[in-house]
Parts: C-alpha cells; structure tokens; sequence
C-alpha cells in the first residue's frame, strides 16, 4: 500500500538455520492460511511498506519457500556465520542498490514473525528519520520490527557473529525512540514447531 511519509524499505530476515525448529525447515511450515510461515511474514510487511527485500541463504530456493516470482532477494554470503553477520551483508546490499537511494530508514523484520499488525508497522515507519532508530514497545518489553535509519547503515555493515544489532541499539540510545504499541505479536516469533499453536490467525490480512 503507498502512502505520504517517509521512505522506508521493509527487510525480512530469512537466512538463518532455526536448528530449535527441528529437522523441518521452519520457513516452510504451514499457516492456517495456507502460507508458509515465511510467505505470510512477507505479506504483512508488504501491507505496510512498499518496497522491501528477502534475506536468503545463497543455496535457498525462493519458490520452495513459498515466495512470490519476482520477490526482490538480498543473498547473503556469511549467513552460517550468525545473525549479526546476515544483517551486515543485507545493509552491505542495501547501501549499494540504487533503487533505493532514497530511503531514509530499513525496517528489521524477523522472517518468522508473521503476527504482526499492520498499524503497528505503519505507525513505526510513520516516526522514521535518517537519524533515528525506531522500535515498539509492548508490556514493557522491546520488540520488533526495529526501523535503522539510513545514518546508521555504514555501523551495520560492520556486524559479525550472531549478537544482532543490539549493540548498535546500546551506542545510540539518543537518536532511539520507542513506541508503545497494542500488538503482542511484536515479541512472537516462532522458535520451535510448537509455537505455530500460538499463530490461530496467522496470515490473514
């Protein structure tokens, strides 16, 4: 959906090897919708912003995982790596794709986390600024999508290991703002096979 407000661009975490899920790849699992769990994380970020990127492993298979043709991809060389190296090579990607030049701020969004609202990311990127770092709060607790603003990718790029961007985060509490939201789904994401029971409505629009 295109909007008036700042120019942010959704990027959804999807490399990592979910070794807590079991033998099934959990990107694959099914949603009541019909969605893998995947695919249905996409559609929401879609809903909510109008350009984003998947990142994958090099050896994964977009159709496979329940992906629309023509989904826009970031591969990410030094998944195995961890987490913090994914992001580094998905900011790496985005600081240098000149259809998105313009973007002002990247929103975070983990691949198994398809219970999110909608209004929750479209308020989130309503406060995004190039200078700013934007996440929803809920009962007290952080959560995500986490929204970096485009003065932060060079620090991104310099991730390694599996910590995550939280250190980023720590370094710059003062251009960090928090917003409270009405949306538990901002801490659920789907660990083990389990938490899927936890999803009744995933999916749906």
């Amino acid at each position: 959906m295109n909007r008036p407000g700042p120019d942010v661009a959704a990027v959804i975490l999807a490399a990592g090897a979910s070794r807590r899920f079991g033998a099934e790849d959990k990107r694959r699992a099914r949603l009541p919708s019909g969605q893998t769990l995947l695919a249905a994380t996409v559609a929401r970020a879609a809903a909510a912003f109008p350009r984003l990127r998947v990142v994958l492993r090099h050896d994964d298979d977009p159709a496979a995982l329940g992906l629309a043709p023509g989904t826009p991809l970031i591969r990410a060389p030094h998944a195995a790596d961890g987490l913090g190296a994914s992001l580094a090579d998905a900011f790496a990607a985005l600081a240098g794709d000149a259809e998105l030049a313009g973007v002002e701020a990247a929103a975070v969004l983990l691949g198994d986390m398809p219970a999110l609202a909608p209004e929750t990311l479209t308020r989130l990127a309503d406060h995004a600024t190039p200078a700013r770092i934007v996440r929803p709060r809920h009962a007290g607790r952080p959560g995500h999508p986490v929204l970096f603003g485009r003065d932060f990718w060079g620090e991104l790029t310099g991730l390694d290991g599996d910590q995550g961007a939280r250190g980023v985060i720590a370094r710059h509490r003062d251009h960090c703002l928090e917003l409270e939201v009405d949306d538990p789904g901002i801490h659920l994401d789907i660990d083990a096979a389990a938490d899927l029971a936890t999803l009744p409505s995933a999916g749906k629009p």
